[in-house]
């Protein structure tokens, strides 16, 4: 069996080193590297599985770089870690492509779950890919391909907006349980994965605005009541 292919962006050299290592000693394949110049050629050449970004580096931050590896492949996932917490810098990570975001400092064991719980997601979405649109309201939604069009308007979703809203779907004009979500989502009820939900949440309800039939509802302490 081949090994999972990691793509590492990291400039602290002695994090970078410990996080590597340990990643390979699970049996990933990684490659490191310590500034944005190469990530783009590197990452048409690796091709990887995954890719592990800090935000903070040098030439170009990571936030440029998820944009950049979108451009050539809108569905690998990607994890921001970065001591960066405050939500304006959580909303701008998912803006740019980011699939999730581990707070600096993380245990290696919760980045492994996080990276396992992704290429999970990944792997279902690609063996059930739904190649019909789904109509919301006056929207047209595309989950194998994460396409939300409007008119002659197409936004591109990450996978985790993809999956959040086929979940929503499901129960559409009903109310879905927040806990259920984060399992399925997230892999975890976490306070942080709960505080990541928040925000995505919040990005769905502006993706869906120009339709003012669409609502999604907080249920506090229980989810979301999806009226369409």
């Amino acid at each position: 069996m081949s090994k999972i292919k990691i793509l590492y962006v990291e400039d602290e050299p002695f994090l970078g080193r410990i996080v590597k290592e340990s990643l390979e000693s699970r049996e990933f394949e990684v490659t490191m590297l310590t500034d944005g110049k190469d990530v783009a050629s590197a990452f048409r050449k690796l091709n990887p599985d995954i890719c592990v970004l800090d935000i903070m580096l040098p030439v170009k931050d990571g936030y440029g770089i998820a944009k950049d590896i979108r451009q050539i492949n809108a569905g690998v996932p990607i994890i921001f870690v970065t001591a960066k917490i405050q939500t304006d810098d959580v909303i701008k990570g998912f803006e740019s492509g980011g699939n999730d975001y581990l707070r600096k400092p993380f245990s290696m064991e919760e980045l492994i779950v996080r990276v396992n719980n992704l290429l999970q997601l990944t792997r279902i979405q690609k063996n059930n890919p739904v190649t019909e649109n789904v109509q919301i309201g006056k929207y047209e939604f595309n989950p194998s391909r994460y396409e939300l069009k409007f008119r002659d308007q197409v936004k591109k979703l990450s996978s985790r907006e993809a999956s959040l809203l086929s979940i929503l779907l499901e129960n559409r004009n009903g109310t879905t349980n927040r806990k259920d979500i984060l399992m399925k989502v997230w892999g975890d009820d976490s306070f942080f994965n709960s505080r990541n939900l928040d925000v995505y949440i919040t990005k769905l309800r502006d993706y869906l605005k120009e339709d003012k039939q669409i609502e999604i509802i907080t249920i506090k302490g229980v989810g979301y009541h999806f009226a369409v």
